[in-house]
Order: C-alpha cells, then structure tokens, then sequence
C-alpha cells in the first residue's frame, strides 16, 4: 500500500481522501457551478461522487500519486480536492483542482496546486506535468498562469475544447 503523504501549506493541508470528506465531497460535485468544467461537465449523484473519490484513492496505489482531499488547516474543513491525474486514457500527467464554491477567490486553488506541483516535480519526477482547462474557465486559466504554465496547445477532450497549460520542472531549459 502507498502512503499518501500529507502536505501543509500556510493556509492548508492536503491529505488522503477518507470517509470524513464524503458529504461535502459529495455536494460538491453534486453542484453543477462546480462540475461544469470537469468531465462532461454534468454534475455526480452519490453513488457516482463515492465512485469518484474511491478512484481518486485507488490512483494512489496503481500510480503511486494522485488528488488529495483540501482542507482548511485551522478547522479541518474541506474545501476542495487538488492534485495530480493520470487515468487510462489521459494525453499527460495533469495537475488538477476542484473547489467548494464558498472556497471560491481565496487563493487556495493556487496555493493547493503550487504544493502539488512540487511534489509532482521532487517525488515523480515527470519532464512535464499539464493542466486541462475547459476553454471558458478564465479561473482556472489564471491560476495556471500564477504557477508559471504555459497554453501549449488546444485540444478536443472528453467532448469539449481544452487549453493545455504545461509546466516544466525547476531548471528546465527549452
């Protein structure tokens, strides 16, 4: 078994998804201001929500990384998911973030997914990682941005038109 280790930023703790999560997880993706941009963009019963995060953990163990659950580090509660995502079928290793609405305009999808990245670049050791953004999530556009991406590329992916922002690895020469 991977331990999936947890990382703190000033602000927050990522950590393994676990049962505890499961409710604000699942309203989560139950609210289709915050799935709109993700997959096909339809929003997850609860059924599919538990399927979702029961993936995200088996990632860990076939790929040994994966989403981590975010959450606030003074009160524990959880505001989102970040991290790294490589299923079947994905054009890349891909740095992703998904937050509740009210976690909204506070800087953590940006703060969250700097952590990830560092650990994408000292632990995995990728020559590049990439975030796939929706071609209308001008939010998620501007914090790949603030963590140095670059839009390489547009591609059609899981049925809609997709930025792909690259980041390299510290010390990467082009």
């Amino acid at each position: 078994m991977v331990e999936i280790p947890i990382i703190e930023t000033d602000r927050l703790r990522l950590t393994a998804f676990g049962e505890r999560h499961f409710e604000a997880y699942a309203a989560m993706l139950a609210d289709p201001d915050s799935t709109r941009f993700v997959g096909d963009g339809d929003p997850l019963d609860r059924m599919n929500a538990w399927r979702s995060m029961a993936m995200l953990l088996g990632h860990w163990q076939l790929r040994g990384y994966g989403m981590w659950a975010m959450e606030h580090k003074d009160s524990g509660k959880f505001i989102g998911r970040v991290g790294l995502h490589r299923p079947e079928g994905w054009p890349d290793l891909e740095l992703g973030w998904m937050l509740k609405a009210d976690a909204r305009g506070h800087g953590y999808a940006t703060e969250g997914a700097r952590a990830a990245l560092e650990f994408a670049f000292r632990e995995v050791h990728p020559q590049r990682v990439v975030s796939l953004i929706r071609i209308d999530n001008a939010a998620s556009e501007r914090v790949a941005r603030r963590l140095g991406g670059r839009q390489a590329t547009t591609i059609d992916f899981l049925g809609g038109s997709t930025l792909v922002y690259v980041y390299h690895p510290p010390g990467w020469d082009s």
